[in-house]
């Protein structure tokens, strides 16, 4: 009986025993699927090669008018698979190498991948036709029947043919705006304004002619700054003639706006922008791209300075002016901007008024946080997650896309100025190089600062205010697959 007693508690005690190991195992383990995926699955076998092909075609080609038209890397990935995925084609990866875009499908084992490549030849801001191409594409993701590919090329081409909301000489006029209200910011006088504004328009015409000679980027930056600091030189030379009403004027502010004008900060942006997104091919050439065009302002600059020393105009280009004094100075300045951004990139003229009220609002927290924090991305930071709020909750009123109202919120704070100021303090000598990387790395500083605060605005936003599912899953699986 005790034989038995025993042999019964030696199975109770391995029962137990495989039982405790058995729950102990289960809270190690893990029991279900991986929650990132290593690869797509390749199950799209039954679809035909004709209509895989017209589906990648239409996919290629809303991301190559995307990315040529202003939108970034991460929203033209994620729009072109919630494309693909209307189409009911699943297995679609998508890479985006600066300018170039390759999508690609694999359709399981016993049928060919499709892979196509295209360059994106031309690069620019165009907010309407970026506009037309997101309505298209809502339209085709959110019909109940299905959509035939070819109609949606179709109306794809119609869109890139339609003519801008308005003429060539409204840009220039954007420009000109642009310009002016960068010398608002600085509580400049009238005088400068219509200066800088004059500069921009002539500077306009000049890189639009060597554009159409086909002229280098670089050198198409050295002609502009040649432009705008001659017209900088006069304003030196007039004064250096004893007129009165010249006393109190500031040339060097008219060489700040062209340096804003000609947007070196807004490719920094962006590049900081891709680099947050994951995509640090697409930013580092992005960086690249900035650094040359600025280093053609920095020489088209000195050559006209040193042009205009030789011919005895005692001229002294600033690289700095300080924080402007008047917040509503800065509040105008900042809108003016706005609104002639809104014409470089054909943005539809009853949203001037609409962006114009951004850009204000948000230098508005710029000025009023600046003076409490000491790093220079913070305050650019916590601005950009008010202009990522606001531009959010405009897009979802009006319908604009949302990089346009972001980038119009910001364009007032962007770090072109601090490129400028670095690179020009780095062809000094080399007794500046230490100074000049401390200016580059607070223009990358601000740059970062202005891209995380964006992104984490519209976030916020979208957590609050919601997201239709399809654009949700695509994003994340974009970012899954990059």
């Amino acid at each position: 009986m005790s034989d038995h007693g025993n042999r019964r508690q030696r199975q109770l005690r391995a029962r137990l025993g495989e039982s405790l190991k058995g729950l102990a195992g289960g809270m190690v383990r893990s029991m279900g699927v991986p929650t990132q995926r290593i690869a797509l699955p390749g199950s799209d076998d039954a679809i035909s090669q004709r209509y895989a092909r017209s589906v990648i075609e239409l996919c290629l080609r809303v991301g190559e008018t995307m990315i040529a038209t202003g939108a970034s890397a991460a929203d033209t990935v994620a729009q072109v698979l919630r494309l693909s995925s209307s189409f009911g084609i699943s297995g679609v990866h998508v890479d985006i190498h600066f300018s170039s875009i390759t999508v690609s499908v694999h359709r399981g084992l016993d049928e060919d991948p499709i892979t196509v490549m295209r360059v994106v030849k031309v690069r620019t801001t165009d907010y309407t036709r970026l506009r037309d191409v997101y309505r298209l594409m809502d339209e085709i993701t959110s019909s109940n029947d299905p959509v035939d590919p070819d109609v949606a090329r179709r109306h794809l081409s119609e869109i890139l043919q339609q003519p801008h909301p308005y003429r060539r000489w409204m840009m220039s006029l954007g420009k000109a705006v642009l310009a002016a209200g960068v010398v608002v910011m600085y509580d400049a006088s009238f005088v400068v304004i219509v200066a800088a504004a004059l500069s921009a328009i002539l500077a306009d015409i000049v890189t639009r002619r060597l554009d159409k000679w086909g002229i280098s980027a670089f050198f198409v930056q050295m002609a502009a700054a040649v432009v705008i600091t001659s017209i900088a030189a006069l304003l030196y030379w007039v004064q250096k003639l004893g007129f009165d009403f010249m006393a109190q004027v500031q040339p060097t502010v008219i060489v700040i706006s062209g340096i804003m004008l000609l947007l070196s900060g807004i490719g920094l942006t962006a590049a900081a922008r891709d680099a947050i997104d994951g995509y640090y091919i697409t930013a580092s050439s992005r960086g690249l791209e900035v650094i040359m065009m600025t280093l053609g302002l920095a020489v088209g600059i000195s050559l006209t300075i040193g042009v205009a020393i030789r011919l005895g105009i005692p001229i002294d280009v600033g690289t700095s002016l300080g924080r402007t004094e008047n917040m509503w100075a800065g509040v105008l300045g900042a809108a003016l901007i706005g609104v002639g951004f809104t014409l470089t990139s054909y943005v539809r003229l009853i949203i001037a008024p609409v962006m114009a009220v951004l850009a204000g609002a948000v230098f508005a927290v710029y000025f009023i946080i600046q003076p409490l924090l000491e790093g220079p991305g913070l305050a650019p930071g916590i601005a950009g997650i008010a202009a990522g709020v606001l531009s959010y909750l405009v897009y979802r009123w009006i319908m604009v896309p949302e990089a346009a109202l972001t980038m119009a919120a910001i364009i007032g704070l962007i770090p072109g100025l601090t490129v400028y100021r670095g690179l020009y303090t780095l062809m000094d000598g080399p007794q500046g190089i230490v100074a000049a990387l401390g200016e580059l790395f607070t223009a990358l500083a601000v740059g970062i600062g202005l891209a995380a605060g964006t992104t984490i605005g519209g976030q916020l936003a979208r957590r609050s205010f919601g997201l239709d599912r399809a654009a949700e899953i695509s994003l994340r699986r974009s970012r899954r697959v990059k």
